[in-house]
């Protein structure tokens, strides 16, 4: 990941966020925290990063972000279905008013042939309705699948919000 790159767009996600008084939460699987570390690494993102969940374990994305079991059986972890309420339920655990949610299979393990290693669903979400969702399928090392994924969820971020 080219870290000024990253560092420019996260810049931009801020401003766009400040121009309407907006703010940000993420809700995070398969990065692990990482997105919310990127974010935070901009001077000021105080301003509008108001906080991220990492939900690993599905009994997170249950219990913290109100994802049901049935969804949860239904569907997979990994799934669009999953990271739109992921999206929602972390606006309301945090109280902002944008959000992005990932989830994914980073690998080197864990992959199936219906969602193999690189996998990554995420959502977009302003005031509590889902604007968009993505289906990913990136390449690469464990470090490098998480690194696209916080890459395009703040490009996503970028589309959504201007």
């Amino acid at each position: 990941m080219d870290k000024t790159l990253i560092l420019r767009a996260v810049s931009e996600v801020g401003e766009l966020l400040g121009l309407e008084g907006d703010t940000l939460a993420t809700a995070e699987s398969c990065t692990g925290g990482l997105l919310s570390s990127t974010l935070t690494d901009v001077s000021g993102s105080s301003q509008w990063f108001q906080g991220g969940v990492v939900a690993y374990a599905n009994e997170v994305k249950r219990d913290l972000l109100g994802v049901p079991e049935d969804v949860l059986d239904a569907h997979g972890a990994v799934s669009e279905e999953v990271v739109k309420i992921m999206a929602q339920g972390v606006q309301k655990a945090i109280g902002a008013n944008v959000s992005v949610a990932v989830s994914g299979v980073a690998g080197p393990t864990g992959g199936t042939p219906d969602k193999p290693v690189g996998t990554v669903w995420m959502a977009w979400c302003i005031n509590g309705t889902v604007v968009r969702t993505k289906l990913n399928q990136f390449e690469g090392s464990r470090d490098e699948v998480k690194e696209q994924t916080v890459m395009h969820a703040v490009n996503g971020l970028m589309a959504i919000l201007r």
